[in-house]
């Protein structure tokens, strides 16, 4: 174990290379990203991309240090995850900057997601001393039947860029914390965020080299290799359904057989029953829909309303939406910044555009600056709609009319998704009723559907993914059985 530097850090961290086996160096693909920030749309910085050699270096690396990490004591592991904690609270500033100017984060948003990445590192520090293996009986007399839990040893991390400091830690602090060595790929428009960063931390927190590198490159040259490399047992992956499928195809497939961890697409509901309380479900509707402009894998991308009290619904919520501030991202009063590419700019635009064709009905709206789009939000959303259908990555509130409770709930599960969701009703037993019967993996009662907490366990059900995060679940992913058996004394065989 390396020694943990206990200063006060005097400088801020600077980035242009990768994190590959232990050594933070160039990529060898002889291409570059550029990192840029989403609002002003200037360069960031040249990150050198790595190419196919990179990646098998990783792996190996990181397999010759896995067996070292997984013999630290379990205290030497807690400590290097709650000296990584420190060092957050130290930089908190500093990477709150980062969040905002690379992945185009409101500052709301950013502190939100660093308070989240906080207490993962935080949950995770208690993960060493939560594994237990247990001794299990059996008719076969004299036999001692152990069960040890082990880390799986080498886990294959991609991450998204909406909230990448978020989505990249949950997987990879506690993996670490269970003696599990990491190689992550983070999305490449926010390389900093999701991935350079926590390899900064780590490394100022005392984590040996190896045990965590950060690569990043072109698709088309890395990510099958990535995929397929046989040295990781299990890889974590968030992201769009129709990747999922395939990385879930490789894994199964590929020369190793491997566990998919998969966090894929929503098409959540927000239900607002007719005896809700309007002023909170105007609220909860808000924060859940455009919360960092839409581009939340858990935001309420359908907002269905109980017919009776639809209009009252639809006019308080309108003149709500139509209040908000959407600009300049680092403004502390910003609820809307910009998204985070062109790329995504055309998406929803698009979406905008056939909405409007189809015949849905247009309340808030507004061309782009740049790439901040304005809120928008639109009613008369038919079956013939495809507003209703698709997950939004932008802030476009699609608010569907239910003609009653039951109604709303065949809404709500009319969807190949299953990710989360919410009801909002004065009587909480009635909301806890109608959350049993939604098929997801999570159903809030009077709350927003974006709800993600270390200790609980975060997932989907149908095609929204396979396999929990949070500390419980994580435990079961990260981790394998060993069953060893001990006979005590000769045992009676039949021939």
């Amino acid at each position: 174990m390396s020694t943990m530097p206990t200063h006060t850090p005097q400088q801020q961290y600077r980035f242009g290379e990768l994190l590959i086996g232990g050594k933070w160096r160039h990529g060898s693909a002889g291409t570059v990203t550029q990192d840029v920030d989403p609002y002003t749309e200037k360069l960031l910085l040249d990150i050198p991309n790595a190419g196919e050699s990179d990646i098998v270096e990783a792996f190996t690396v990181a397999t010759r240090a896995q067996r070292d990490w997984a013999n630290a004591l379990p205290g030497e592991r807690a400590k290097v995850l709650r000296e990584a904690a420190r060092i957050m609270d130290q930089r908190h500033a500093e990477i709150v900057d980062w969040l905002i100017r690379e992945s185009g984060s409101t500052r709301m948003k950013a502190e939100l997601e660093f308070s989240a990445v906080h207490s993962i590192v935080l949950e995770a520090s208690t993960l060493p001393t939560r594994v237990f293996g247990r001794l299990m009986p059996c008719d076969i007399p004299g036999k001692e039947n152990r069960v040890y839990r082990e880390p799986v040893g080498v886990v294959s991390v991609i991450s998204p860029w909406n909230w990448p400091l978020h989505l990249s830690s949950r997987v990879t602090a506690p993996a670490l914390a269970l003696g599990n060595v990491v190689v992550l790929k983070p999305a490449r428009e926010t390389i900093v965020t999701g991935g350079l960063l926590l390899g900064k931390l780590f490394e100022e927190a005392g984590l040996p080299p190896g045990v965590l590198s950060v690569v990043s490159g072109d698709n088309q040259v890395i990510g099958d290799p990535f995929v397929l490399n046989s040295a990781s047992r299990v890889i974590s992956f968030t992201g769009s359904t129709a990747v999922g499928r395939r990385i879930a195809s490789l894994a199964a497939t590929g020369p190793v057989l491997k566990k998919a961890q998969l966090e894929l697409g929503g098409n959540n509901p927000l239900v607002v029953l007719d005896d809700a309380d309007i002023e909170l479900a105007v609220d909860l509707a808000v924060v859940a829909r455009f919360l960092h402009q839409g581009q939340i894998c858990v935001s309420a991308n359908r907002i269905i309303v109980d017919g009776r009290i639809f209009d009252r619904f639809v006019d308080a919520f309108v003149e709500r939406v139509k209040s908000l501030k959407y600009g300049n991202p680092d403004a502390s009063d910003t609820v809307i910044g910009p998204l985070v590419s062109r790329r995504q700019l055309s998406s929803v635009m698009g979406i905008v555009k056939q909405a409007i064709e189809q015949g849905a009905i247009q309340h808030v709206g507004g061309a782009p600056e740049g790439l901040v789009v304005p809120p928008h939000v639109f009613t008369g959303i038919g079956a013939d709609v495809q507003l209703g259908k698709d997950e939004i990555f932008g802030p476009i509130a699609p608010v569907i009319r239910a003609a009653d409770e039951a109604d709303a709930l065949r809404i709500a599960n009319d969807t190949e998704f299953g990710l989360t969701g919410a009801v909002v009703t004065r009587n909480v037993d009635r909301g806890a009723h109608f959350a049993s019967q939604v098929q997801a993996g999570m159903t809030h009662v009077n709350d927003v559907t974006a709800v993600d907490l270390a200790n609980m366990p975060f997932g989907g059900e149908k095609n929204s993914g396979l396999g929990r995060f949070g500390a419980e679940g994580v435990i079961d992913e990260l981790t394998t059985e060993h069953w060893i058996s001990v006979q005590h004394t000769r045992r009676q065989f039949p021939f």
